[in-house]
């Protein structure tokens, strides 16, 4: 399953994965890559700048992550191009959400965000629930 949001022509595109081989329920350890591809769907050149993630797992703790670039790059998308990488995110609890948004600067100087849609990261130790 993917996530997907639009900005000022910049499109974001999240896919989560839990990663078993790297969890360890027993010890609250769980694991999951996600990957994003960031398409550039407007007319300018786009840098992204830095980062902002708010993460938080079933328990209610909220972690936020800020930086510079994404996985040590800043990379420059130009119209037409995407830009696609995978990180990963572990938490102490069998599921979690995580949002934010990217910082971007355009060829003509003018930063804004770009909202990275929240989603949800569940692993199959989830029990379902009902509301």
């Amino acid at each position: 399953m993917f996530y997907e949001a639009v900005t000022d022509g910049v499109r974001v595109r999240v896919e989560p994965e839990f990663v078993d081989e790297q969890s360890s329920p027993e010890e609250g350890y769980f694991f999951w890559s996600y990957t994003v591809e960031i398409s550039n769907d407007s007319k300018v050149a786009v840098e992204l700048r830095s980062r902002l993630w708010q993460i938080t797992d079933a328990d209610g703790r909220r972690e936020e992550v800020r930086g510079a670039g994404v996985v040590g790059q800043t990379p420059k998308i130009e119209p037409g191009e995407t830009f696609t990488y995978t990180s990963g995110c572990p938490l102490r609890t069998s599921s979690g959400i995580m949002v934010g948004s990217y910082q971007m600067v355009d060829e003509e100087g003018r930063l804004f965000d770009v909202a990275v849609p929240a989603f949800s990261l569940d692993s199959p130790f989830d029990v379902p629930t009902v509301n």
